[in-house]
């Protein structure tokens, strides 16, 4: 089976139950993996993967799936990067009470932030170059609900998806809102090793077809009755034309067993962050190119 590194703790991208069930976005995309490469979504274990250096460290895990950002450091030490699942991005979580519709309305607020990291530093660098003043609050993750709702934080900085999974626990949901100015882009996506060339196919062009099919209409729903669409490029998607699996060292039918049993983008977008589950996040800039987002496919010939 497939042995997925994944980073369990945030809402919508990658949890665990109590009886060791694994959802989220991130878990998606390594069941998506699995089904192309054993047409059976469940062929895959998942290892906790805190960090890079712990895939470094773990020569069982095959690939790691956790929010991680398309970055040269990564690539340098020996990695490939698959493509991009989420465009995300740092932005600030503030009481809706407070009005505020942009950064520049922080000048002067207490703003909290992970210490030492990335969204401090990307902090500290953009109030610098906009000439607005910083009071910084370093806080831990633990503490950002209590800093928020006793006022002792006026805002919290950190990736949309983790101030969404965060705003999504805090019991008074709606008192919060997440500004849609961004102060940097984040793309997420995946890693595996440089060695892994094979692996990196499959999984780069997993994640095309799933986007493919959000795109043709192809759901998991109605992949078995598209077969045989007249659309060549459904046809050509869901392996009517023979070969394409062969390039992968896959079966040809390995698209459609994908699509068929997890979904296409869009529905592992709505399952797991969508506005219709708790992280509450509009697909934006994660929508298909054709509906005003960045995502779109290659020739699959």
């Amino acid at each position: 089976m497939l042995v997925c590194g994944v980073a369990p703790g945030v809402t919508g991208f990658s949890k665990v139950d109590d009886q060791g069930h694994y959802t989220g976005l991130d878990v998606d995309v390594c069941r998506a993996v699995a089904a192309a490469i054993f047409g059976n979504p469940d062929k895959v274990r998942f290892e906790n993967a805190d960090s890079v250096n712990v895939f470094q460290l773990s020569p069982e895990i095959d690939l790691v799936s956790r929010r991680l950002t398309w970055a040269l450091q990564q690539g340098a030490r020996g990695f490939l990067f698959g493509p991009v699942i989420f465009y995300d991005g740092q932005s600030f979580l503030v009481p809706a009470s407070r009005q505020n519709q942009q950064v520049a309305d922080l000048s002067n607020a207490r703003i909290c932030v992970a210490a030492g990291g990335e969204n401090e530093a990307n902090l500290t660098t953009y109030f610098r170059w906009h000439n607005l003043t910083l009071q910084k609050v370093l806080t831990q993750t633990d503490q950002v609900e209590a800093n928020l709702t006793s006022g002792r934080c006026d805002a919290y900085t950190a990736d949309v998806s983790e101030l969404a999974s965060l705003r999504s626990g805090i019991n008074r949901l709606r008192a919060f809102q997440i500004l849609p100015e961004m102060i940097s882009n984040e793309p997420l996506l995946q890693l595996v090793r440089g060695t892994d060339i094979d692996l990196f196919d499959v999984l780069r062009w997993t994640i095309i077809a799933m986007i493919s099919a959000e795109e043709l209409n192809v759901t998991s729903v109605n992949a078995a009755g598209r077969k045989n669409s007249g659309d060549p490029d459904v046809r050509r998607l869901l392996s009517e034309n023979p070969g394409n699996g062969r390039l992968l060292g896959l079966d040809d039918a390995w698209a459609y067993n994908v699509v068929r049993t997890v979904g296409n983008y869009g529905e592992i977008f709505e399952r797991n962050v969508g506005m219709g589950r708790p992280v509450r996040l509009p697909r934006g800039v994660n929508a298909l190119q054709s509906e005003g987002g960045l995502p779109f496919t290659p020739p699959q010939q």
